[in-house]
């Protein structure tokens, strides 16, 4: 691991930057959902989850809530359940319908074998110590209790990258430009079993492929905006890189019609053992 990948590491996991610029609200998170509304095939990723709680009853942890939107299909669709909203920023979640609360995936606030679900939906990739995280979720859990995350392949929309690496290259007058920081790499779809293999058991993983394509680059720029939190990582100036980055995929469009972006995203699905349970792990 270089020492810029270390660098970035300590940021992606920094409180401070995740509890401020980062999540201070959900500007920045809406933008990077946003972009999956050009996603084909499109998938109802909180229906999806509904479909994987369909029979758990009881209490479920949204740890890593944000801006609550699990929360709201959860609660619509399965009013028997309590969905419990956990964040380690209080900006993002005020607009999130109680009960939520400010916590530390690291250390729950919960009672040991007290919940039948824990949600860790793109959040684990943010935690400084992902094995600890885990090992909570497990702790909270009932025997039998799920553990559902999601997160995004390491060769996800690598267009993206490649669009931002050559903008910054000729910002910076050199043959390669830095990469944009990646977030989800700490727990990327590729790591994530072995992650949770300690811990859990029956870990499958579902795949959910995809092509954004794009006639406008307004999503593309908003979406290279919302890492503006990570601006000092990323060796090259934010405004200048993002406005070049914008000429080049509004070059792109007028060139080929569209800007393609290849997208891999996934859930990670997983139990607590009961004393009966054997170990499968699934692709």
């Amino acid at each position: 691991m270089t020492s810029n990948t270390r660098q970035q590491d300590l940021a992606v996991t920094d409180t401070a930057r995740l509890a401020t610029s980062a999540y201070a609200d959900d500007q920045h998170l809406a933008a990077r959902q946003s972009i999956y509304l050009w996603q084909k095939p499109r998938y109802d990723l909180p229906g999806i989850i509904v479909e994987h709680l369909a029979k758990t009853n009881g209490t479920i942890l949204d740890v890593g809530c944000g801006n609550g939107k699990f929360i709201t299909r959860i609660r619509q669709d399965r009013p028997d359940i309590k969905v419990i909203g956990l964040d380690i920023s209080i900006g993002i979640i005020t607009s999130v319908s109680h009960p939520v609360a400010v916590a530390d995936a690291q250390a729950l606030p919960v009672a040991d074998a007290s919940v039948d679900a824990v949600l860790a939906m793109h959040m684990l990739y943010h935690v400084p110590d992902i094995p600890a995280a885990i090992k909570e979720a497990a702790r909270v859990l009932r025997p039998g209790g799920l553990v559902i995350a999601s997160t995004n392949s390491e060769n996800d929309k690598h267009e993206l990258d490649q669009l931002w690496s050559a903008a910054a290259a000729e910002v910076l007058g050199t043959l390669e430009g830095p990469s944009r920081i990646s977030l989800s790499s700490r727990f990327s779809l590729e790591k994530a079993p072995e992650l949770f293999r300690n811990e859990l058991v029956n870990i499958r993983v579902l795949k959910l492929p995809g092509v954004i394509e794009l006639t406008d680059v307004a999503p593309a720029v908003a979406h290279f905006a919302s890492y503006e939190a990570w601006a000092d990582q990323l060796g090259t100036p934010f405004a200048t890189t993002l406005q070049r980055a914008s000429e080049l995929a509004a070059a792109e469009i007028t060139e080929h019609g569209s800007l393609r972006i290849t997208c891999l995203g996934g859930i990670i699905i997983a139990q607590k053992a009961n004393t009966d349970m054997g170990l499968n792990v699934t692709d």
